[in-house]
């Protein structure tokens, strides 16, 4: 019968050795739950936050469609009216007063807003036709909302009106902000902000 030399019976005991150690680690499963969950924490954060952001910026949306309705229809009617030397006539302080009364449970809308805006922009204005009303959003040249043609000048009886409410609704989530942000804010550096915007069109009642 063949020996082995002393030589080779140490190599093959120590290739032995090397492979139930490899083994025991090829079997061994010990963290691999942990390392899977870092590797999808991010984009699986990433998605639970944009929901939660788009679902609140939805809410806000329609808070802001509301007001413009409410307050439309009381233009409409004659219930609120601007220069007609009539006591249901309203500044423009005023009337942005009413739409803060109207969003102030969800959004930043105070006393200091409704005097200095800096979030909250409404434009009422009247026109001759439906044709002349703007039906595209200015911009500056920074990326901010051009509020330089803005105002509060509502016509009267029979008169064709636009009411346009812009809010400047904040991003929290840093993560989401550069995917749902499409304004900034004059005082920013990038864009920071989702602009909700809600505009209705109407001839005014025959109103005495």
């Amino acid at each position: 019968m063949a020996s082995r030399s002393p030589s080779k019976m140490s190599v093959l005991a120590r290739l032995r050795r090397w492979k139930r150690l490899t083994g025991c680690f090829r079997r061994s499963r010990d963290g691999a739950a942990a390392i899977e969950f870092a590797i999808l924490a991010i984009p699986y954060m990433l998605i639970v936050f944009a929901i939660l952001e788009t679902f609140i910026a939805f809410i806000a949306e329609q808070v802001v469609y509301s007001a413009v309705d409410k307050l439309g229809r009381e233009i409409r009617t004659g219930n609120i009216t601007y220069n007609l030397s009539r006591s249901t006539d309203v500044t423009a302080a005023q009337f942005r007063q009413l739409v803060c009364n109207e969003i102030s449970f969800l959004m930043s809308c105070d006393a200091t807003e409704v005097s200095t805006p800096t979030r909250l922009w409404v434009d009422v204005r009247t026109f001759s036709t439906f044709a002349d009303i703007p039906t595209t959003i200015s911009t500056t040249s920074s990326g901010s909302l051009d509020t330089s043609s803005m105002a509060f000048t509502p016509g009267g009886s029979g008169k064709i009106n636009m009411v346009r409410f812009f809010y400047y609704w904040p991003i929290t989530v840093d993560l989401v902000r550069p995917y749902i942000a499409n304004i900034k804010l004059p005082s920013a550096s990038s864009k920071s902000d989702y602009l909700i915007i809600s505009t209705i069109a109407f001839q005014n009642e025959d109103y005495p």
